[in-house]
């Protein structure tokens, strides 16, 4: 059905969220970002030694990228896992979480790296992180405040 005047289909209110398991998610988490740092850790130690030796051959240029090149690994880790078929970083599967959309679907990879993104500018930011976090505490569904706002929620597996 399509409203006939903008051809545009009619705005419904959303229906009930499904039911999440989110039960001890909080400090699962806790324990998936441990791993993800030092799966990161490597993967930024790779990429940074692959830019270093390139520096070498392109009369340093290539050592221009390494800051952006770190930011990059870390969302495209995220873009690539969490938006991918397990729904998950590998710090994640660790733990037994995964993440969905509000409304129980898969995250796509632009909503997976916006996600790490605010978490990372959360986490180097004591308010922003202690905000963050709080949020979590007091929603009964655990969701964080970067969760609330990409529309993400972090389940278990």
């Amino acid at each position: 059905m399509t409203d006939t005047r903008y051809g545009q289909p009619p705005i419904v209110a959303l229906g009930e969220r499904p039911v999440q398991d989110v039960s001890g998610v909080l400090g699962s988490r806790i324990f998936a970002w441990i791993g993800d740092i030092i799966i990161l850790a490597i993967l930024g130690s790779l990429v940074w030694f692959a830019l270093a030796v390139l520096g070498i051959v392109t009369f340093g240029a290539t050592w221009l990228l390494i800051p952006i090149a770190t930011v990059a690994t870390a969302l495209g880790y995220a873009a690539l896992t969490i938006g991918g078929p397990r729904q998950a970083t590998w710090g994640m599967r660790m733990a037994g979480l995964r993440v969905e959309t509000a409304t129980g679907g898969r995250p796509d990879g632009l909503a997976a790296a916006v996600h790490a993104l605010l978490f990372y500018v959360a986490a180097g930011t004591i308010g922003l992180w202690v905000l963050d976090v709080l949020f979590g505490i007091l929603r009964s569904d655990r969701r964080l405040g970067h969760d609330l706002l990409t529309g993400l929620v972090v389940v278990r597996a």
